[in-house]
């Protein structure tokens, strides 16, 4: 467990919990204990789904600019990698993963959430990329992830200009993908991710990989990914389960196994 990055676990649900006052500053360990936390939560079988959360206040508010501000190209050259790695980490961890965001979400904050399958936001959360207005780009997968989520032409508004972009717009060009009440948001985090405790976890996993692989390639690239990924699940102890009980039962009434 990290000084500032906990994985907590409970009934099935991994909580990335974010604590580091006051603003949850994006810092080299803060980086290396959130890539700690994915991998922990990536390889424990009592971990089905996973909730980022930085607390009931903010989300995080972006990197640590005191430690960022001493750095020189050469000290960026050997951290940028690794500072993009840690969040990778979050975005490959092979089972349904819900951002809860509260409060702030900027910068490195945002592409932290971005690493999420889905973002859940309070009705006053705030996101945004203003690294332009330091002087530099997104560096933790922002130029790249937000512009797969909302298009081209609205990430570019967004990282050219830096401006903050309220719960609202966020969830009006698809950004966020719910909005609700600030003291909601954990509840309704842990209430996404629980429906996924009993499922079949490696047809989630294929289905994760085949979306997230098969966005970055052609249309018959993307379909052999798929065609791959449907066929080996029937070498699963679930897909078993899962066919005689729709034959004997009826849909939706199979319990899995997770093998």
């Amino acid at each position: 467990m990290g000084e500032f990055v906990r994985l907590e676990v409970a009934d099935g649900i991994g909580t990335i919990r974010l604590d580091r006052p006051k603003m949850n500053a994006l810092n080299v360990q803060v980086q290396e204990e959130i890539r700690a936390a994915a991998i922990e939560a990536t390889e424990r079988d009592d971990v089905r789904a996973v909730v980022v959360y930085g607390g009931e206040r903010v989300f995080a508010a972006g990197a640590d600019i005191k430690e960022m501000a001493d750095m020189s190209y050469t000290d960026m050259v050997k951290r940028s990698g690794a500072l993009q790695s840690s969040f990778g980490a979050v975005a490959r961890i092979p089972k349904p993963v819900v951002a809860a965001v509260t409060g702030y979400a900027l910068g490195g904050g945002c592409e932290l959430a971005l690493c999420a399958d889905i973002r859940i936001a309070a009705e006053d959360a705030v996101l945004g990329q203003p690294e332009i207005l330091l002087g530099i780009i997104p560096g933790a997968g922002g130029t790249q992830r937000l512009t797969r989520l909302v298009g081209p032409s609205k990430a570019k508004d967004l990282i050219f200009t830096g401006r903050f972009v309220k719960a609202d717009e966020a969830l009006a060009i698809g950004l966020v993908d719910k909005v609700v009440p600030a003291a909601s948001v954990y509840d309704e985090a842990l209430a996404w991710a629980g429906q996924f405790t009993k499922a079949a976890s490696y047809a989630i996993r294929a289905a994760k990989e085949s979306i997230d692989r098969g966005i970055e390639v052609d249309l018959e690239t993307g379909l052999e990914i798929e065609r791959q990924q449907f066929a080996a699940l029937f070498a699963t102890e679930d897909r078993t389960i899962g066919m005689q009980s729709f034959v004997e039962n009826g849909p939706g009434k199979a319990e899995f196994v997770g093998r």
